[in-house]
């Protein structure tokens, strides 16, 4: 918002609009105080696959002191760790956004919107209405076993590796080194991009 707004106006009845409120106008988009940049990842094989994906997306840009970046393109994938055929395939995505809550904070809100969509964890590697993994956090690197980061199999996942080289192709997964060197070391087999679907970054 320029000063053109605020002062001069021809019609006596519109008031100034105060400095302080043009201050907030004008950095509407840094009211994130030292953010940190963080990496999620987003699965769903049960129920509206799609609709689940971007009901996640929506839940965590509603969150306070989170603001989505970007939003990948979507990847149909084999389920990991089951024989085949024995789950549906997932729909599986990532989206880059920056954050001022601590990783303790965002592993929190991770859970509560899994659960909104009703993830059950009664089964390892069981099929889920929702899935939101953190995978990096800034550089941290840690091994509380709470939450290890970055995520101790992003390196070996083609299913987070494709999604998050797509929409930052110069990432670097910490500890590891570059997302595109760690995407052609794994195979991307039964990992393929859906072309005619999209996730909608919030506006």
């Amino acid at each position: 918002m320029t000063a053109s707004f605020t002062q001069g106006h021809s019609d006596p009845t519109v008031q100034p609009v105060p400095a302080s409120v043009v201050e907030k106008v004008d950095a509407a988009d840094s009211t994130l105080h030292n953010p940190q940049w963080a990496v999620l990842a987003l699965g769903s094989n049960l129920g509206n696959r799609l609709e689940n994906l971007q009901g996640a997306v929506d839940a965590l840009e509603d969150t306070p002191g989170l603001r989505i970046k970007a939003v990948s393109p979507v990847y149909e994938t084999e389920p990991w760790g089951v024989d085949p055929g024995s789950q549906p395939a997932y729909f599986n995505a990532v989206v880059l956004l920056k954050t001022t809550l601590p990783p303790s904070s965002l592993l929190e809100r991770a859970h509560a919107v899994e659960e909104a969509f009703h993830r059950v964890r009664d089964e390892h590697w069981g099929p889920r209405t929702l899935d939101v993994d953190i995978v990096a956090y800034a550089s941290v690197v840690s091994d509380d076993p709470q939450l290890t980061l970055p995520h101790p199999r992003a390196h070996e996942r083609a299913f987070v590796l494709a999604p998050w080289h797509d929409v930052d192709p110069s990432a670097q997964l910490p500890g590891r080194g570059a997302v595109a060197g760690l995407l052609d070391a794994v195979t991307r087999a039964g990992v393929q991009p859906r072309e005619d679907l999209e996730l909608r970054l919030p506006e």
